[in-house]
């Protein structure tokens, strides 16, 4: 069963007790992402990440790792375009060491500047290795061109030129006003007792005050059907199509999971069966939705030969339409969810993956659905709502694409998936 107890401060903490492990995985959740920030600073969030690992006031950033490592346990942190969450796993008798870690790394960093000059130099690694990664990069690409006028559609790492351009100053306004009790949810997983655990996180973020509150205005972003090649010396090109999609709270959310699964979201998919298995034309071929608390998109990835683009995108557009003129079978439908319920509750057996679940449904939509609850609404699918579904996606007008490969100059990709 799981816990909600919400701090005087406006803090909130989930908890789920697990008897039968001998882990506890922990995170600190932050309503803050790269679509909280300005052009100017786009990747200020993902760069706060890394610097609370660089140093506070009690520790060093080797001893930050070193409390962690010697109890054979791991601390991690990542970034997302809503959410910043920064979390350990150890076994259950170090879960006091681990809260200890993770608030003061919360609390108390330093934002050193020479610390941060030197972080500038990793990050901007990372993306130059981003860069050298196509496969990952076209789907940015592809929300930056659907997205092009909010900051949905901006990177999370930011660019060469917000990163360079951040100062302590800026950096450290940026966390000042985002890092308060309401936009913060911690969530414990594991083999501690509820009572136990909110006491202790109590005592470690109940002091927590702050003088001012935050407007944000979060504004959702209308869906442009851009087309956009990056030209790039590389041996395969990289396709992503995609569509206006479903956000996260819409009630056929689960019905858009089914049909994922069952167009590209696995190896019986009909897109990897049509394409890689029957014809040969892909290695990697997928889709997933991508969704957030108000919009989402669909997105279908290929990488492939460049002689191949005009066969897949066909193929692609084939068996889209053949979803809207003949819907799914029965046996489709069922084998989708059999899926579904199957992945969800394999999910469900590692601690950090319930710790995720909870605080970021928490976040997000300010609620936590059980997994018999979960089970309930991927069984209560059906051909209507599936069907219902297929046609409030896959709509011609809302579509756009990205590539990043060497293709000839006169590809049009507007004119390759025209309809």
């Amino acid at each position: 069963m799981y816990r909600k107890e919400q701090l005087s401060n406006g803090a909130r903490i989930v908890t789920e007790e697990i008897n039968y492990v001998n882990s506890v995985s922990i995170g600190i959740w932050v309503r803050v992402g790269s679509r909280n920030e300005e052009k100017s600073t786009n990747g200020v969030s993902h760069f706060i990440e890394h610097m609370l690992f660089k140093g506070t006031k009690n520790r060093t950033a080797k001893e930050i790792a070193n409390s962690i490592d010697k109890i054979g346990g791991q601390l991690n942190a990542f970034t997302a375009k809503e959410c910043t969450c920064y979390y350990a796993k150890v076994l259950d008798s170090h879960f006091d060491i681990a809260l200890d870690v993770l608030s003061d790394m919360f609390f108390n960093s330093n934002f050193d500047p020479v610390e941060i000059e030197k972080e500038k130099g990793v990050v901007l690694e990372e993306i130059s290795m981003y860069e050298d990664s196509p496969e990952d990069q076209v789907h940015d690409l592809f929300s930056q061109m659907v997205w092009s006028n909010n900051p949905l559609g901006m990177p999370v790492l930011g660019t060469v030129d917000s990163l360079t351009s951040l100062t302590k100053e800026s950096i450290f306004k940026y966390y000042h006003n985002n890092y308060i009790p309401e936009n913060i949810v911690i969530s414990v997983v594991g083999n501690i007792k509820h009572e136990a655990a909110i006491e202790m996180i109590r005592k470690k973020f109940e002091s927590f005050q702050i003088d001012h509150k935050i407007e944000r205005e979060e504004k959702e972003p209308d869906f442009n059907p851009n087309y956009y090649i990056k030209n790039k010396d590389t041996e395969q090109v990289h396709l992503c199509v995609g569509f206006n999609s479903v956000d996260l709270s819409n009630k056929s959310i689960y019905s858009l999971l089914v049909l994922n699964n069952l167009l590209g979201g696995s190896m019986s998919s009909r897109l990897f069966q049509k394409i890689r298995e029957e014809k040969g034309l892909a290695y990697s071929v997928f889709s997933y939705p991508s969704s957030y608390h108000d919009c989402g998109l669909f997105s279908i990835y290929a990488g492939l030969k460049p002689a191949q683009i005009n066969n897949v995108a066909s193929i692609i557009i084939e068996e889209i339409e053949l979803l809207k003129n003949k819907g799914i079978s029965e046996n489709e439908l069922f084998d989708s969810k059999e899926q579904l319920k199957g992945s969800y509750t394999l999910g469900l057996e590692s601690t950090s993956g319930r710790m995720i679940s909870i605080g970021k449904s928490e976040l997000l939509l300010n609620k936590i659905y059980s997994p018999v609850q979960v089970l309930e609404k991927i069984d209560h699918v059906n051909m209507d709502s599936v069907n219902d579904m297929i046609h409030r996606v896959f709509n011609f007008d809302n579509m756009g694409a990205t590539l990043i490969g060497k293709v000839e100059k006169n590809l049009s990709l507007r004119d390759l998936f025209a309809k």
